[in-house]
């Protein structure tokens, strides 16, 4: 990151933390297929700081929605697609930085979610974010049944599976577990996996269950999201009105690339109001502020 850009991150974040307690920023996407209005996290001050900053500089403005899937997300942000020819490749483009990942347990990728795109972990361990690119959760639902899964870590889990599979001792349970996948019902296989996990802690010492929070467990199961992202990706903002515009792009026409047909434009601008007015304007609910 050059010396101009970190001076303008560290200005911009000075602002936003500076005017915290009683405003904040309201971040408006205009495109063809209707508005969404949005707010940024001060628990993620670099994501929301670097966003103002390009959003002050119009730079997103004119960038398509490039990347569209159904019950998943949509995404855009990449400078390179504001000239570009139908069926060319986006997804590469950016302002020639990254930013560090803020990951934050109590922001999740419901439906709505603003968080940040990236490269895979193999060329970017750290899960540094794009520094421009950025997606919107549409997701899908839940079923409440299945809302245990998120309960596991799924890494741990595996480490500790191989564990004890690699016990002679537990040799009637291999056993037992094989004749099940031979059967071919990988829900009832993935079920019997997941009932062994108190027995997984106990002979490894690992820690396989994690908290999960009833804000989570009511997004998921009511307006839906993508929980398989959690961790995994920033996600700094929230969609607070235009949810259905959301869905109104995940369904247009897409190339087999997920690109949309007809280009799908967006013009981002941001403002500041107190928090009272945007609770007011909008129904968001601030959490309070812990003394």
């Amino acid at each position: 990151m050059n010396k101009s850009v970190i001076i303008i991150l560290v200005f911009v974040l000075t602002l936003v933390t500076g005017c915290a307690q009683k405003t904040d920023y309201v971040v408006t996407i205009k495109t063809n297929q209707g508005e969404m209005v949005a707010i940024l996290y001060d628990e993620t001050p670099k994501h929301k700081a670097n966003f103002i900053k390009l959003a002050k500089e119009y730079y997103f403005d004119s960038l398509l929605f490039h990347r569209v899937i159904a019950g998943f997300m949509i995404q855009g942000g990449d400078p390179n697609s504001k000239k570009i020819k139908a069926g060319d490749q986006l997804g590469n483009g950016g302002p020639g930085y990254t930013v560090d990942a803020e990951f934050n347990p109590q922001f999740f990728h419901e439906k709505g979610a603003l968080s940040a795109a990236r490269l895979g972990d193999q060329q970017n361990p750290t899960k540094a974010s794009s520094g421009s690119q950025f997606y919107i959760v549409q997701g899908t639902i839940v079923p409440q049944a299945n809302m245990d899964d998120l309960k596991i870590d799924q890494l741990q889990l595996n480490m500790g599976f191989r564990q004890i599979m690699q016990n002679p001792a537990n040799k009637p349970l291999i056993d037992s577990l094989n004749q099940v996948y031979l059967a071919g019902d990988m829900e009832v296989y993935k079920r019997k996996i997941f009932d062994l996990v108190p027995r997984i802690e106990k002979e490894t010492g690992m820690k396989i269950t994690k908290f999960v929070s009833a804000d989570k467990i009511k997004a998921y199961t009511t307006v839906g999201g993508a929980p398989h992202l959690d961790g995994e990706y920033t996600v700094f903002g929230k969609v607070i009105k235009g949810l259905e515009v959301i869905d109104k792009i995940a369904a247009v026409q897409k190339d087999g690339g997920d690109r949309p047909i007809e280009d799908i434009r967006m013009f981002v601008t941001v403002e500041e109001m107190s928090k009272k007015k945007i609770t007011k304007l909008y129904g968001y609910q601030y959490p309070e502020v812990k003394k």
